[in-house]
């Protein structure tokens, strides 16, 4: 069952994140077979609300149903959380990494509080806002897969919380137009009235530069985070940093793409290419051994502060 499990979890990330599936090689063998695992728990809950594949293939019709599949994702990881053994590998491989590493409860149940604000269809009008959805379905995976990695110093796990921020803050930025021909903006009202935005248009192409404008600032935020999570990386096994510093770095790459390539870049998805994925990987074996040297205790001043 066990082998199962982890082939199951190891299918998922392989073809729903090839960025984080090349991170996750860096991990010792324990710690990736717990990372995996989790990965395929949140890989699939997102699936189901979204009537995805792997974050692909979406369904036309996905909002019908959408709240009870929501409820029955609740009510299955709830089972698991009470240590209900399943035959179902992927709630199974939650159970497991949330005994094996007593992650607290609340911390998978913010996730689907997160899925709850998409099934919702809230409005974010400010900045806040916006970082509060992006804790609930990136933050606090970060924080879990950050207990995975033994951590349990309050300050770290806002640090892994951050590079979750980080994440989440580049693809809103990359996924502005997708999203919005999805009918969902993640972009602060605020910020989109500085630009003169009221309503977006995806595909109204005089509206990208401002569109680009506004994605722009939602990198700027993000590169906050990402220097907060570096910061967090002196607090982790070394092969757990590099792996994270790989994501890290990989992710920021993203935004930098977008950011070089302006509204033109949204022609075609954003993403990096495989060998440059390897050259960012050595990148982050360098951050490794910089951070080593850089102080955990550095305050996050002006961050947002996860509950």
């Amino acid at each position: 069952m066990s082998d199962a499990v982890i082939a199951n979890s190891e299918v998922s990330i392989a073809q729903g994140s090839q960025s984080f599936a090349a991170a996750a090689r860096l991990f010792s063998r324990e710690t990736r077979d717990d990372a995996v695992m989790l990965y395929a728990w949140c890989r699939h809950c997102d699936d189901v609300v979204d009537g995805q594949t792997l974050g692909h293939e979406q369904d036309e019709n996905f909002r019908a149903g959408q709240r009870e599949r929501l409820d029955l994702l609740r009510a299955q990881t709830a089972s698991a959380l009470a240590g209900e053994r399943t035959g179902d590998p992927v709630f199974e491989a939650l159970r497991r990494v949330v005994e094996r590493h007593q992650i607290p409860h609340r911390h998978p149940q913010e996730l689907l509080a997160g899925f709850e604000m998409d099934v919702a269809n809230r409005d974010y009008r400010t900045i806040g806002d916006t970082l509060e959805y992006c804790y609930h379905v990136a933050g606090v995976v970060g924080v879990m897969m950050a207990m995975i990695m033994g951590v349990r110093d309050p300050r770290t796990l806002d640090r892994a919380s951050d590079l979750g921020l980080a994440f989440q803050l580049t693809n809103i930025a990359r996924d502005i137009v997708d999203d919005a021909r999805m009918g969902r903006v993640y972009v602060p009202e605020e910020i989109l009235a500085r630009h003169g935005i009221s309503q977006i248009d995806p595909d109204n192409r005089s509206q990208w530069p401002a569109l680009h404008a506004a994605a722009l600032e939602l990198l700027d935020l993000a590169e906050r985070y990402y220097a907060s999570a570096y910061i967090g990386m002196s607090s982790l096994p070394p092969r757990s940093a590099w792996a994270i510093g790989a994501a890290r770095r990989v992710y920021r790459a993203i935004g930098t793409k977008l950011r070089n390539g302006g509204p033109s870049a949204w022609q075609q998805r954003v993403s990096t290419t495989k060998g440059e994925k390897i050259g960012l990987l050595s990148l982050a074996l360098a951050d490794v051994a910089a951070t080593r040297f850089v102080r955990p205790g550095a305050a996050r001043t002006g961050l947002w502060q996860r509950p």
